[in-house]
């Protein structure tokens, strides 16, 4: 019954619907649950060591038979320069002051490593089957060991020519990332955020340039909004704001409370959180810093200082340095279980469709 069924059959999963991999809002619990509704299941490996990645497959693979989307980074480190971290860490004084923490204290870095050697041999070990990168694609050599596993490898185009790279570089698959997704933007070939077109726009075109099923993702979180991606010419869609508020989430009640307050015109793109351009609910920090700060260090850096201010702050309750990364779709989301809400979200889509085509 749907109109394109190239991503079903290259998944084998019962629905074109990808769970976004939500790093540091879910566990292997969301993507069990979206992967028992009909959904590909992914788990955010990004800020996971190689151990609790293999972790994590395993919990997942001994609850559902399911295939799995393992998703990494693959941006380019870049070095945080003395300089750079003394304004940072300047910038931020006052709230150390605030909570009676010594900026003196040694932290642990933020850990949001790329995709490397010792991640490929955990999926040559785990053999998922998809394996997802944000921000490009991993140096060949390393996508060709993943390519080699069998697994389809996809990727986030945020403008047609980053889509038209992806494919001329080994992607099976282009996830056409509108402006309206929450999270980091996945631009490797750009840095201009003001230029970043919406799903809407952005989707056709990505259609009409490459050859390999296109996803879209990207103000997505009902039926209305898959129909609207097919009826775009995508072959599947990702969401990720509307499981934010499922009870398998990771999410804080705290910041479960602020999602669920959120608003069509509540969400900003933002660099104060981690260094690079990301779309969420504002936060303390990020309203009275940002929401894009000159002063913000080159990602991942600019996370680190904001740890030990983050875990006061939610000793508390509070969410003032809490990520709150979301889309502009937030308020869509539900507080139902995930399989409930994928199964929703499928048969809404379908209906829809289903009208459109009659």
């Amino acid at each position: 019954m749907w109109p394109d069924r190239r991503l079903i059959d290259l998944f084998k999963t019962e629905f074109p619907i990808v769970l976004a991999p939500i790093a540091g809002a879910m566990d292997a619990k969301l993507a069990i649950a979206a992967a028992k509704g009909g959904a590909l299941g992914s788990l955010p490996c990004a800020m996971l060591s190689a151990e609790k990645a293999r972790e994590q497959v395993n919990i997942i693979r001994q609850h559902v038979s399911a295939p799995i989307n393992m998703n990494f980074f693959s941006h380019k480190p870049r070095e945080l320069s003395a300089e750079a971290e003394a304004r940072w860490k300047q910038r931020l004084a006052s709230y150390y002051a605030e909570y009676g923490l010594d900026p003196a204290t040694p932290i642990a870095a933020a850990n949001r490593a790329p995709f490397d050697a010792a991640f490929c041999e955990v999926v040559e070990e785990l053999r998922p089957e998809v394996v997802s990168f944000h921000f490009g694609l991993p140096e060949p050599k390393l996508l060709q060991r993943v390519k080699a596993t069998g697994a389809v490898v996809m990727s986030s185009a945020t403008i047609v020519k980053e889509a038209i790279w992806l494919e001329e570089n080994g992607a099976d698959v282009v996830i056409a990332q509108g402006a309206e997704a929450g999270g980091h933007r996945g631009m490797f070939l750009t840095e201009n955020v003001a230029e970043q077109p919406g799903t809407f726009a952005l989707v056709p075109q990505v259609v009409d340039a490459v050859k390999v099923p296109v996803i879209a993702a990207g103000g997505i979180a009902d039926g209305r909004g898959i129909a609207a991606a097919f009826a775009l010419g995508a072959s599947g869609v990702q969401i990720g704001s509307a499981y934010l508020r499922c009870p398998e989430s990771t999410v804080s009640p705290a910041a479960r409370l602020a999602l669920a307050r959120a608003g069509d015109d509540t969400t900003v793109i933002t660099n104060v959180v981690t260094g690079r351009p990301a779309r969420g609910v504002p936060n303390r920090v990020m309203r009275e810093i940002g929401p894009i700060s000159p002063d913000a260090p080159a990602f991942p850096h600019a996370a680190t200082p904001l740890g030990p201010l983050k875990a006061a702050a939610e000793k508390q309750g509070k969410v003032d340095f809490t990520n709150l990364f979301a889309g502009q779709a937030i308020a869509l989301g539900r507080e139902v279980p995930a399989a409930e809400l994928t199964r929703d979200l499928a048969k809404s889509a379908l209906a829809r469709l289903k009208a459109l085509s009659g």
